[in-house]
């Protein structure tokens, strides 16, 4: 048997995969009535999984706007939907994959996207008052010495000089 991947530690729990709430399930049927058809990376009832987007989706989902639909509606709609602080842990989750607009697997978010969500991720969490340093400290308790050699060197570019 192979190893079990390690989590990123969420509020939402430590399941592998971070699950819809309602807020998401509305997002998604806000996108999807904008849309000739609803599209299934998308979820349609609570529990079903957020999925990372493959690159370029957005070239498959604009062909199907409807007519009468603006394509900066869509924009903000989807903008809405992938910068959530659900869309960003399952992005940052060690092991995520991207998926097509079908929901299938296209391949693994790479590491610089990965920590760029976490980074978007510890954000949400430092405007909301909680402890940065508490979830950086379980991060490199779970991630791989990779991922902590990149998260450190990301935040000494970042520091000011």
């Amino acid at each position: 048997m192979g190893q079990k991947q390690p989590t990123i530690k969420s509020p939402r729990g430590s399941s592998s995969l971070v699950l819809a709430r309602e807020r998401e399930v509305a997002k998604s049927e806000a996108i999807n009535a904008l849309l000739l058809r609803p599209i299934a990376i998308l979820p349609a009832e609570l529990g079903d999984p957020i999925r990372p987007f493959a690159l370029g989706l957005w070239n498959d989902i604009r062909p199907l706007l409807k007519p009468d639909i603006s394509v900066s509606a869509l924009r903000e709609a989807m903008a809405t939907y992938v910068h959530a602080r659900s869309y960003q842990i399952a992005v940052a989750r060690p092991g995520s994959m991207r998926h097509d607009i079908d929901g299938e697997p296209v391949g693994p978010v790479s590491d610089a996207d990965r920590l760029d969500a976490l980074k978007k991720y510890e954000g949400f969490k430092a405007r909301n008052g909680s402890s940065v340093k508490a979830s950086v400290s379980s991060l490199a308790a779970s991630a791989s010495k990779c991922d902590a050699i990149s998260a450190h060197l990301l935040r000494r570019k970042d520091a000011p000089r």
